[in-house]
């Protein structure tokens, strides 16, 4: 049920047809995110992504969000450091409404003077948010501390010095060379059928030109282990956030690394939720998750308790990844992890929302489908032997990196021993 297709300009469309449903979530995704940009233009993608909706060259912003709200659909939009996407989900009898919108808003947005001025305090707000909200900001501080002087470590959203200094030439500059029909892909999930939606793909985004490409160098980060401390002493909590460097993996050779994940941090029965949390009462908050790029990554336990308990959180975490470098998981608590892995990822894709960015994300960073069954294979075929080798290469005698926000003087973190 799902289809490939390359429209003439260069366009990559990608359906799923879903009949048993009634909606469709369509999305235009840009292989262009806030690791393409320079280090003087840090947080233009984002920007743009606002910009788009302030007015068309036929729709002012009102009326965009009146067309999406008339018909009872939803549109949105996201930037993340390797790819901005733009979306709808709409009932399926609004799906051509919807193709039509969205190519209006990634095509000819006005980028008007006063629009352009009034969303910049937008943004400025929104930058001054993450940085009053802890557990934004840790992320935001680990990234620079971990991928010092890359693209990658810097904050998707800009900082206030790089946005106030983005003028209407330079926005419209990286506009026109980022939105060419190569790095666009226009994906969708639900009640459709994949030759209407060839047919309205062509009318709608077909006069695209490709134009020239500006893809600029890329360079792979390097990582760093070390630790960055920022002190705010109105909060009541210390937020802790713990990392190692994850290497890039082939598809189906990343599944022993999801399941150890899992077992780690990512549900209420695994190890730092039942040390941390229901042994020890350390933290309301714990979990673990990967976080990986084209060409790097990392494994990253968050953590929020308070300023006294900070190191002993810590020594708690560090006991937990020695042991499984060093005894590796037992059998009970992989089959839990390969067992909710298989039902969470089924239970997503009843949501046509999230079949459309699953065909995305595959797309962008294997340049195909993976099918359910092979998924759920490779996940089955994982045994402990290999996780606990994922563990012994992972947790081998490295220094953990941290990030920490909150009273750091009465953490004491300074001192604290970071290798495992």
């Amino acid at each position: 049920m799902i289809r490939k297709q390359e429209l003439a300009n260069g366009i990559t469309l990608l359906t799923e047809s879903m009949p048993h449903v009634r909606s469709v979530s369509i999305g235009v995704w840009l292989r262009r995110g806030s690791r393409h940009e320079p280090a003087r233009s840090n947080g233009i993608s984002h920007f743009i992504e606002h910009l788009v909706f302030k007015g068309t060259e036929s729709r002012s912003a009102r009326e965009i969000a009146l067309e999406m709200d008339s018909v009872g659909g939803q549109m949105d939009a996201f930037t993340s450091k390797e790819y901005t996407c733009f979306y709808a989900k709409v009932l399926d009898d609004h799906l051509p409404r919807a193709v039509e919108l969205l190519a209006d808003i990634v095509q000819h947005p006005l980028f008007d003077p006063v629009e352009v001025e009034r969303e910049r305090q937008v943004v400025l707000e929104e930058i001054r948010m993450v940085d009053d909200t802890p557990d934004d900001l840790i992320y935001d501080l680990f990234a620079e501390n971990f991928f010092p002087r890359h693209p990658l470590g810097r904050p998707i959203q800009g900082t206030e010095q790089t946005v106030g200094a983005l003028g209407r030439r330079r926005l419209l500059s990286f506009f026109r060379d980022a939105y060419r029909p190569q790095n666009m892909l226009i994906v969708a999930a639900g009640n459709l059928k994949h030759g209407q939606m060839s047919r309205w793909a062509h009318k709608h985004f077909g006069k695209l030109k490709r134009g020239r490409m500006v893809n600029g160098r890329r360079t792979s980060p390097r990582a760093r282990c070390g630790r960055v401390l920022c002190n705010k002493r109105e909060l009541g909590q210390l937020h802790l956030l713990l990392g190692l460097p994850v290497a890039p993996v082939r598809p189906e050779r990343r599944y022993p690394l999801f399941v150890l994940n899992t077992l780690l941090g990512g549900t209420m029965s695994s190890r730092l939720f039942q040390r941390v949390r229901e042994e020890r009462g350390l933290a309301y908050s714990v979990f673990s998750g990967v976080n990986t790029f084209v060409d790097a990554g990392y494994l990253n336990i968050y953590a929020a308790t308070s300023p006294k308990t900070g190191v002993e959180l810590v020594e708690v975490v560090k006991y937990e990844l020695i042991d499984l470098r060093d005894n590796g998981p037992t059998e009970e608590e992989l089959e839990m992890a390969k067992e909710h892995l298989k039902g969470s990822l089924m239970l997503s894709l009843e949501s046509t929302a999230s079949r459309m960015s699953n065909l995305a994300r595959q797309e962008i960073y294997h340049g195909r489908q993976l099918e359910l069954e092979e998924t759920l294979a490779g996940v089955d075929s994982v045994t402990s032997r290999q996780a606990h080798q994922v563990a012994k290469k992972l947790f081998g005698g490295r220094d953990l990196s941290l990030a920490a926000v909150g009273r750091i003087a009465a953490a004491k973190l300074d001192r604290l021993e970071l290798k495992l």
